[in-house]
C-alpha cells in the first residue's frame, strides 16, 4: 500500500496515520509485522503513553461538613456549585482532580455553610 504524504508513523504505536482524512486521523494501515526485538521487555513509550493519558474519574462524596469546609478550602478548589432538589441540598466543590459533593438534608445546615464557604471561591446556585 502506499502511503501519501499526508501520513506519518505514529512514534509509539507504530501505526501509519492519514491526518488529510476530512473525519480527522485515522489508520491508514498496520505496520508490517516484525519479530519482536525487545527480548521481553516492555515497551517503555507505550507504558509511559498509557500511565500519564488523562484518566476520567468519578466524583467523589464527602458525608462530613467539617471534611467538605476543608476541602473547600484547598488550594485546587475553584468553584462551589448548590444545587437545591426539593429537601436535599446539594454543595459541589471542583477541584484539580475530583469534583467533590456534600447532600444536605437539613435547610438551616445548608444556609450556615453557604455562609461558611470560603470568600475567594465562585459560588452558583442552580
Amino acid at each position: 500500500m502506499k502511503i501519501s504524504r499526508t501520513s506519518f508513523k505514529h512514534p509509539v504505536t507504530g501505526l501509519h496515520i492519514d491526518s488529510s482524512c476530512p473525519r480527522g486521523r485515522e489508520v491508514v494501515r498496520d505496520p508490517p509485522s516484525t519479530p519482536d526485538k525487545t527480548d521481553g521487555r516492555p515497551n517503555v513509550a507505550l507504558l509511559y503513553l498509557l500511565a500519564f493519558s488523562p484518566v476520567v474519574e468519578m466524583p467523589k462524596q464527602i458525608h462530613e461538613i467539617k471534611d467538605f469546609l476543608l476541602t473547600a478550602r484547598r488550594k485546587d478548589a475553584r468553584s462551589v456549585k448548590i444545587k437545591k432538589t426539593g429537601s436535599v441540598t446539594k454543595f459541589k466543590v471542583r477541584c484539580s482532580q475530583y469534583l467533590y459533593t456534600l447532600c444536605v438534608a437539613d435547610s438551616d445546615k445548608a444556609d450556615k455553610l453557604k455562609q461558611s464557604l470560603p470568600p475567594g471561591l465562585s459560588v452558583q446556585d442552580i
